[in-house]
C-alpha cells in the first residue's frame, strides 16, 4: 500500500474546463451559452458551427476531460492521495454550477479547482473565477452552506506538463523525411487573443507589451526547444505564433496566425515545419480544425511538408503534476514551507492571483482571488 499523502485542508478537487457539444443537435445552444450577451444572431452560429459539424457535431474535449479524470484518479489511488475529483464545465453539461451544488451535497467544504488552462489570460484564468463567482452565487441564493475555493497556481512550466510536449515534438521531427528533418522550423502555437487582453494579462507588474501571457509561452518555448536541441543534437529555429482568432477584424489581436507563419516559412526556403500546440491542454476542436485541418491544407497547398505534435492530455506525467500541485498548495495553506516545481526563467505562478490580474472589461465579482468576495 503507498504512503498516505496528505491533502488538508483540501476534501475535494475540481476540474473546470470549457466543455463542448457532444452531438449535432448540441451545437448551436453550446455556442449560445459561449457567446451569451454579446447578441450575436443564430445564423451567425451556424455557420461557426461548421467547424464542429465537419466532426459530426462533437468536440473531443469532453471525452478528454474523462480521460484526464481517469488519469487523475488513478495516479492519485497509486499515490496514496484520498481526494476525490469532480468535473465541471463553463459552457455544456456537466455544468459548474450543478457539479458545485453536487459537491456541497457530498459534504465538500475545502475545494481545489484545476482549470484546463495552462497560462494567465482574462479568459484563461480570471473568466473561470467569474464563473466560479457565479456558480457561488447561485448556491448562496438557494441557501446552501458554500464551500471555501482555492485555483490552482498556472502550470505552464511545470515538468510534467512540459516533458511530455518535448517528447511530442521529437517524435514529429522524427517523422519528417530525413532530408529536411534536421533543417524543419518550430511553430509553437497557442491560441490568439486581442493584444489589449495580452498587455494586461497576469499581475500589475507584469503588464505591458504582451503581459504575461506572451512571456510565459515564449519561456517555455525556450524551454522545449533547448530540450530537443539536447535530445537530437539540432538546433531548430522556432517562433510564437497564433491561431483560433475571433471576434471583430478591427480589433488588433496576437499575430502571427499560423497559416500567414507557414506562407513566410516557405517563401523563406524553409524545408519543413513542425506545429507544437504548448498553448492547449488537450486536441480539442482548436486543435483539430485550426491546425489538423485548416493549418495541414495550407500547407499541402504550400508543398510544405508539416507536423503537428501531441498535446499533453491525460498523459501520467501531467497527472502526477497535478498531485505535486495540490500537495505543494495543501502544504502552503497548512503553513509549511514548500519547494515549487518550474522550469524556464520565470518561475513558479503565484497562488492567489492579486487585485488586477488579468481585468475584465466590464469589473465582475471573480472568486480563489485576492479580490473575491468569498474569502
Amino acid at each position: 500500500m503507498p504512503d498516505v499523502l496528505d491533502a488538508s485542508p483540501y476534501d475535494a478537487l475540481l476540474l473546470l474546463s470549457f466543455g463542448g457539444p457532444e452531438g449535432p443537435d448540441d451545437v448551436v445552444p453550446f455556442l449560445e451559452n459561449v457567446t451569451r450577451g454579446r447578441g450575436i444572431p443564430k445564423e451567425r452560429l451556424k455557420e461557426v458551427g461548421q467547424h464542429y459539424f465537419l466532426f459530426g457535431g462533437v468536440s473531443p474535449i469532453n471525452d478528454q476531460n474523462r480521460a484526464l479524470l481517469d488519469a487523475l484518479r488513478k495516479d492519485f489511488a497509486e499515490h496514496g492521495l484520498d481526494l476525490p475529483v469532480y468535473w465541471g464545465n463553463r459552457n455544456w453539461a456537466p455544468y459548474l454550477t450543478d457539479t458545485l451544488r453536487e459537491m456541497v451535497g457530498d459534504g465538500r467544504r475545502r475545494i481545489l479547482v484545476l482549470a484546463t488552462s495552462a497560462y494567465a489570460s482574462y479568459s484563461g484564468c480570471r473568466q473561470y473565477r467569474e464563473n466560479l463567482a457565479d456558480a457561488l452565487a447561485a448556491l448562496e441564493s438557494e441557501g446552501l452552506e458554500l464551500p471555501k475555493i482555492d485555483k490552482l497556481r498556472h502550470y505552464f512550466n511545470h515538468p510534467g506538463f512540459v516533458e511530455p510536449m518535448v517528447d511530442g515534438v521529437v517524435r514529429s521531427l522524427a517523422e519528417l523525411p530525413e532530408e529536411v528533418r534536421d533543417g524543419a522550423h518550430i511553430a509553437f502555437c497557442t491560441h490568439s487573443i486581442p493584444t489589449t487582453a495580452a498587455d494586461t494579462s497576469g499581475p500589475v507588474e507584469e503588464h505591458g507589451d504582451g503581459g504575461a501571457y506572451v512571456r510565459q509561452h515564449l519561456d517555455v518555448a525556450q524551454v522545449i526547444a533547448d530540450a530537443v536541441r539536447e535530445r537530437t543534437g539540432v538546433d531548430h529555429p522556432w517562433q510564437l505564433v497564433y491561431q483560433s482568432r475571433s471576434g471583430a477584424p478591427h480589433i488588433p489581436w496576437l499575430e502571427p496566425d499560423i497559416c500567414d507563419h507557414l506562407e513566410e516559412q516557405q517563401a523563406a526556403g524553409v524545408p519543413a515545419v513542425v506545429m507544437a500546440p504548448i498553448g492547449f491542454v488537450s486536441d480539442h476542436m482548436e486543435v483539430l480544425y485550426d491546425l489538423d485541418t485548416e493549418a495541414t491544407a495550407k500547407a499541402q497547398e504550400l508543398g510544405l511538408p508539416v507536423r503537428r505534435s501531441a498535446t499533453v492530455g491525460a498523459d501520467p506525467r501531467f497527472a502526477a503534476a497535478v498531485r505535486d500541485l495540490v500537495l505543494e498548495r495543501a502544504g502552503d495553506e497548512r503553513g509549511q514551507e514548500v519547494a515549487p516545481c518550474a522550469l524556464g526563467a520565470l518561475g513558479a505562478s503565484h497562488n492567489l492571483c492579486p487585485v488586477g490580474c488579468c481585468p475584465a472589461r466590464a469589473p465582475r465579482p471573480a472568486a480563489a482571488g485576492a479580490d473575491s468576495p468569498y474569502a
